[in-house]
């Protein structure tokens, strides 16, 4: 993730920028819609080794076709043309190889932290829900194998579709001056608030889905406001920063997933 943040930002104009962002992490949440969804199937049919391996060699393809067509940034890519070349950089942050990295500077600023906090409070509920999910619905719901997985992967979906429609807002935003960062982050962080509060009071399966998925669906928009923000505050140290505050993200998931268990077992 540090690697793809510091190529969003030799790749992609600042007007671009959520958008872009929005597009490229979706593939996340996507690829946690196919594996949710096809996981149960392939136990199923195959047992459960066979998830590792299907998935491990989709993983080894990707990896031979990102060698052949993946350049660092468009100065190294022999396929774009001229203009292609200009469009991009014109737009887009210049930046010279980091050898050095401040980290006591970058240390000192509250707007780092700011982003750290963030970044842990918005994997503090992805991360829960990623992985508790499937036991919330087959003990507390009563679905089986096979529909927990399928109905995992709708909250997942409509935070894809929901991460590139925040990611057009944002950059519509940002055309008129307007603050991505305050905006896209209470939308991300009350929405799931109210939504995960009112699986209290459902009665129904049908309604417990639609909870999730609409807290999931708002959590996307805090995407616009915490990703692309590391590419604001700190361009040229953009992947250190994300690498930075992603720490703190899986913190979160280590964390939460456990107190979640401790929770429950009292």
């Amino acid at each position: 993730m540090p690697a793809m943040n510091n190529l969003l930002s030799k790749w992609i104009p600042v007007s671009e920028r959520s958008r872009s962002l929005a597009l490229v992490y979706s593939g996340m949440y996507l690829g946690s819609v196919i594996g949710l969804a096809f996981s149960p199937i392939l136990i199923n049919k195959f047992g459960w080794p066979s998830v590792f391996y299907s998935f491990g060699s989709l993983g080894s393809i990707w990896f031979a076709l990102w060698l052949r067509k993946a350049y660092s940034s468009p100065k190294e890519d022999p396929e774009l043309s001229k203009e292609e070349k200009k469009i991009i950089m014109g737009g887009s942050i210049s930046k010279e190889p980091v050898t050095v990295i401040p980290w006591r500077l970058i240390l000192s600023k509250a707007p780092v932290w700011a982003l750290i906090i963030s970044h842990f409070c918005h994997n503090w509920g992805t991360f829960i829900l990623l992985t508790w999910m499937p036991t919330y619905y087959n003990q507390v719901l009563k679905f089986n194998l096979t529909e927990s997985g399928l109905l995992c992967v709708l909250p997942w979906l409509t935070m894809a579709a929901f991460a590139n429609i925040g990611g057009w807002i944002a950059d519509t935003l940002v055309s008129k001056g307007l603050s991505v960062t305050t905006i896209m982050q209470s939308i991300g962080f009350l929405g799931p608030a109210f939504f995960l509060t009112q699986l209290i009071h459902v009665k129904t399966p049908a309604m417990a889905v639609l909870c999730m998925a609409c807290s999931q669906g708002s959590d996307a928009f805090s995407q616009s406001g915490l990703y692309s923000n590391h590419q604001d505050i700190g361009p040229r140290y953009a992947g250190v920063l994300l690498g930075l505050s992603n720490t703190a993200g899986v913190l979160a998931g280590v964390f939460g997933t456990a107190a979640t268990g401790y929770i429950l077992q009292r």
